[in-house]
């Protein structure tokens, strides 16, 4: 399993990735699932996979020298000379189909699922940035300001912060750190996520940056937020009010006179105990 996240913002982007893998219990790994393309003053792009290694891993080679031709006189487009990042994610969608079209029929016979997912993001000189989600069938969407960022993998116990946080006009030190949260309560939820993890922050119109950073167990930032986190939500808890069925106490009671908040219950009758 693993866990990527990727958000786009007007000030940039963030880029979040664990490095567990396992095929059972006894067969836990560490693999990178982040690779940056960068090419100074004019591309930056990064890639995070989820899903079958293998096949991860074997697109992301591919995609290095994968070529797409628009008609036999054309140039063919690659990553490194796609003139926007909806052509490069085409060229993503190229290198998938590619993969399956080679390994596909052979990882069915042998009872694997072909199973990939991916987020590709970033800049190209000329455009704004842009970032997508990439299906295993090679077809692809792209981040709105309605829906600012992506999630591969255990996607679900680090939604609610980001649901809760972020929005196009986030900063992007605080776009990171609620990555880092979302990322430690997968980490705190689910074994099959782990450190390290690796974090890119790239600033709009830049095409490169030096905000990568490699996060392990001993890293000083990330040992705090994950005790402070549980700490302030423990004490945000405590500070709600239990529930108070009467409301003779609280402004705020459990049960309510309206008849939607009552309970459907069934009644037994001496009639209905006869039958």
């Amino acid at each position: 399993m693993t866990y990527c996240v990727a958000i786009k913002l007007n000030a940039g982007l963030v880029f979040l990735s664990d490095s567990r893998t396992n095929a059972g219990l006894d067969q836990i790994s560490t693999f990178r699932k982040m690779i940056v393309y960068e090419k100074p003053q004019d591309r930056f792009m990064v890639l995070l996979s989820a899903g079958n290694l293998s096949v991860s891993q074997s697109v992301r080679e591919i995609l290095q020298v994968e070529q797409l031709k628009e008609h036999p006189d054309s140039e063919p487009i690659t990553i490194w000379n796609a003139k926007s990042m909806f052509d490069a994610t085409r060229v993503l969608g190229s290198a998938i189909r590619h993969v399956y079209e080679r390994d596909g029929v052979a990882l069915k016979a042998a009872g694997v699922e072909f199973n990939v997912s991916l987020i590709f993001g970033g800049q190209i000189n000329g455009e704004g940035m842009r970032l997508f989600q990439v299906y295993s069938a090679g077809n692809f969407i792209e981040a709105t300001p309605e829906t600012p960022y992506f999630q591969v993998g255990e996607s679900k116990y680090g939604k609610p912060v980001l649901d809760r946080v972020i929005h196009p006009d986030t900063p992007l030190d605080e776009a990171a750190k609620c990555a880092l949260v979302s990322m430690d309560s997968t980490l705190k939820s689910n074994l099959s996520v782990g450190l390290p993890l690796d974090l890119v922050v790239y600033e709009a119109d830049s095409f490169q940056t030096d905000k990568i950073v490699c996060v392990d167990e001993n890293n000083p930032y990330f040992r705090m937020l994950h005790v402070t986190w549980g700490e302030k939500l423990r004490e945000v808890f405590d500070s709600i009010e239990d529930p108070v069925w009467d409301g003779a106490h609280t402004d705020v009671p459990l049960k309510g006179g309206s008849s939607r908040n009552k309970p459907l219950k069934k009644i037994t009758t001496p009639q209905e105990k006869l039958i």
